[in-house]
């Protein structure tokens, strides 16, 4: 057998044996290479390459920020201000949530963190209001997904270092899909909920939102202070995470005063399990990719299927379902490590633009957080609100398709997406 046969078998098999996608992608990788007679110690070798990017240097920096940040008040007070805003209509909460995991998004990075986030206020204050517990849950957890679009974004970085794509750029293609698809579900909740009663909770919404803001403008600051330098040109991605650092230990120790050195612990804790675990992915699924350039396999790909149609608007159909369905199994960044080699050429062929293509990679990924069997949001929310993943599944379905079909207008439409990194170009 040749050697992209045992690589494709080995991960193949592992797969079907129910093995972590990491240790499939690693051990099809060492298998190939040992039956082309190399030392295994080009692992090591590819490890480093795999790790050494000043774009990634960003990862764990962001992560921390979003840490610090949940700890330090400022994502409390930031869901208080939208729930103020929206709180007091039929529906309101359910709304809050989705512009709460906006704010949360710009913040922390990532689908899980900000569900974990938001979902832990607003999942029990929902149920009091009287939503059912399914409901609640699915709310939190399909708009969770948002928090992978809106920038800065820890999976927008990573198909950047994967596609060799600017940052920047990826960041400002972020920005309008991820408000229309916010968009797309505040409506779906309001349609929904239309008949729920108004809350009697805002006697004095004006007072209450003016409350809201004067303790939550220094969290809604964060934002801005971080996007509006990168877009601004006065630092890069990477030098945006220190200061955001910077900036919430200063507000969180100073200002709110929340913020210990007990909750520096835990965030930077959770800070070197996540980067941990991304960055072990990163380096066996590039092993893969190496090997999967070595032999051209992206390039028959592409001849395949270009070789049955040439039509861009059938491929984009095909990538999207794939994608979709991979997310159903997979985890964000295996996917984004695994399809950017396979589907970006094919793309690119058709003259698609790579900020184009890695947004929509990044939507669909944002999709695979809320469908079952592995939706990682699902599974958060369930926890919070104690009860099953099927009943989150079934709620989940409307909102699902919203964000599908702002996704199908952003594929139909690129200037959604192009608009503004043309701006800066």
């Amino acid at each position: 057998m040749s050697a992209a046969g045992i690589l494709f078998a080995s991960f193949g098999v592992l797969m079907l044996m129910g093995a972590p996608i990491t240790v499939a992608l690693g051990a099809a990788a060492m298998a190939a290479l040992y039956s082309l007679d190399q030392n295994l110690v080009t692992l090591v070798q590819i490890a480093f390459t795999s790790v050494n990017s000043y774009q990634l240097m960003a990862l764990p920096v962001f992560v921390l920020a979003g840490a610090l940040m949940e700890h330090a008040g400022l994502s409390r007070r930031l869901i208080a201000l939208t729930e103020s805003v929206v709180g007091p209509i039929p529906g309101g909460l359910a709304v809050s949530t989705a512009l709460a995991c906006v704010f949360f998004g710009a913040i922390s990075g990532s689908g899980p963190a900000t569900t974990a986030a938001v979902g832990m206020l607003m999942i029990p204050a929902m149920v009091r209001r009287g939503f059912s517990r399914g409901y609640a849950a699915a709310a939190a957890a399909t708009a969770g997904g948002v928090g992978i679009v809106i920038p800065p974004s820890v999976p927008l970085v990573v198909y950047g270092v994967a596609g060799q794509q600017s940052i920047t750029k990826l960041f400002l293609a972020g920005v309008v899909p991820g408000l229309l698809i916010v968009v797309g579900l505040a409506a779906a909740h309001l349609f929904l909920c239309r008949n729920m009663p108004a809350s009697t909770d805002f006697l004095r919404p004006g007072e209450t939102f003016r409350k809201a803001l004067r303790e939550g403008l220094w969290s809604l600051m964060a934002p801005v202070v971080i996007l509006g330098g990168i877009y601004a040109g006065l630092f890069t991605p990477t030098e945006a995470a220190a200061i955001a650092i910077v900036y919430t230990v200063f507000v969180g120790m100073v200002i709110h005063r929340e913020l210990t050195l007990e909750g520096i612990a835990r965030s930077l804790k959770t800070t070197s399990w996540m980067t941990g675990r991304v960055l072990i992915i990163m380096f066996t699924a590039y092993a893969f990719e190496r090997l999967l350039v070595q032999y051209h396999i992206p390039d028959r790909i592409v001849e395949s299927i270009l070789g049955v149609t040439a039509d861009v608007t059938v491929i984009w159909m095909f990538v999207i379902a794939t994608l979709l369905f991979l997310g159903m199994f997979m985890e964000t960044m295996a996917i984004i490590l695994l399809a950017t080699p396979v589907l970006l050429p094919i793309m690119t062929a058709l003259g698609v633009d790579p900020i184009h293509f890695g947004i929509i990679l990044i939507c669909c990924c944002g999709v695979g957080f809320s469908t079952p069997p592995l939706g990682e949001n699902i599974f958060i929310a369930s926890g919070i609100a104690g009860t099953s993943l099927e009943d989150i599944s079934f709620h989940a379905l409307p909102f699902v398709c919203v964000t599908v079909g702002v996704i199908l207008l952003c594929v139909f439409f690129p200037d959604i997406v192009l608009f503004l990194p043309r701006l800066v170009s």
